[in-house]
């Protein structure tokens, strides 16, 4: 997916574990199929998963992007009765990988799709619930610090957007996306930074009988734009369970549409960049796209 990704195998995996966490030497090492653009998963045992970063970084500064999001993780830690991954470990470059890894409880669940549940209500309603639980954590005076990242201004995002459209000529309505990128940028920011997930894809989202399961990737929870976390929106429902969604956060025009602005940035990267290398995460581009249209019209 990354011109310098890493390659991780189950081999240096299970070498990796056993030479520093000999408790877990027992326990069967296995990979895991994951949409996920960011690590490489593999089970330890049924209770714990191991977080390999996929690209090359120095040592330092992924030690402390560890440490950053095992803080977050903590943080949000039991703050919503939906589960999420809490810190276990953080392990050490070996063998046949050179960079720091992390250790977090594993989740269970089924993964979301764009597809499914995306005509679920009930699902709707939890992510509402979600949401709301995760804005009612106190910034203690915190305020974003993402840089060009998605959460603070859109502006910033335009040379990226015309990187998008540009290589998605033969791939989607760019002219009609151009109009509507240039109206979603206009867009003030007036809500104060608010506590968020910043990344409610559906790889992140599990699912148990149509209900909200789980969240994961809970590393950049932080303060934020609200709207962010509205992405969900339109990665995850279908118009029904959407408006539900907003009926139940109360979202005035202002913050829906900034919500339709992360969600546009983030699909627009995701169709074209991983056309040939996740599909999951392709599809989630188009899917979000056709719905951020239909809702235009």
């Amino acid at each position: 997916m990354h011109d310098d990704q890493l390659t991780v195998s189950t081999e240096t995996v299970r070498g990796l574990v056993d030479e520093q966490f000999p408790q877990w030497r027992g326990l069967p090492v296995r990979a895991v199929a994951s949409q996920g653009t960011v690590n490489a998963i593999f089970r330890i045992g049924d209770g714990l998963a191991a977080r390999f970063p996929l690209q090359s970084a120095g040592i330092d500064e992924t030690r402390r992007s560890l440490l950053r999001e095992a803080e977050a993780a903590r943080e949000l830690a039991g703050r919503t009765r939906f589960r999420t991954p809490e810190p276990v470990a953080v392990g050490e470059p070996g063998r046949d990988y050179a960079l720091p890894w992390s250790v977090q409880t594993w989740i269970p669940g089924g993964v979301a799709t764009p597809d499914d549940p995306a005509d679920s209500v009930a699902f709707a309603s939890d992510l509402a619930e979600l949401i709301r639980d995760v804005r009612a954590v106190e910034t203690r005076g915190r305020t974003f610090g993402g840089g060009g990242g998605r959460g603070g201004d859109l502006k910033p995002h335009d040379a990226w957007m015309e990187t998008c459209f540009a290589r998605s000529e033969d791939l989607l309505d760019v002219p009609r996306l151009r109009r509507m990128w240039s109206e979603l940028r206009e867009l003030p920011r007036e809500s104060a930074d608010a506590m968020t997930h910043g990344d409610l894809i559906p790889g992140n989202v599990l699912v148990a009988g149509d209900r909200l399961a789980g969240v994961l990737d809970v590393g950049g929870f932080g303060p934020a734009d609200p709207a962010l976390d509205l992405v969900c929106a339109w990665h995850l429902l279908a118009a029904g369970p959407r408006r539900r969604l907003r009926a139940e956060l109360g979202c005035g025009e202002l913050e829906w549409r900034r919500g339709r602005a992360w969600a546009f940035q983030q699909a627009m990267g995701a169709a074209w960049y991983y056309r040939e290398t996740n599909a999951a995460m392709h599809r989630m581009g188009v899917v979000t796209l056709s719905r951020l249209l239909e809702d235009d019209c």
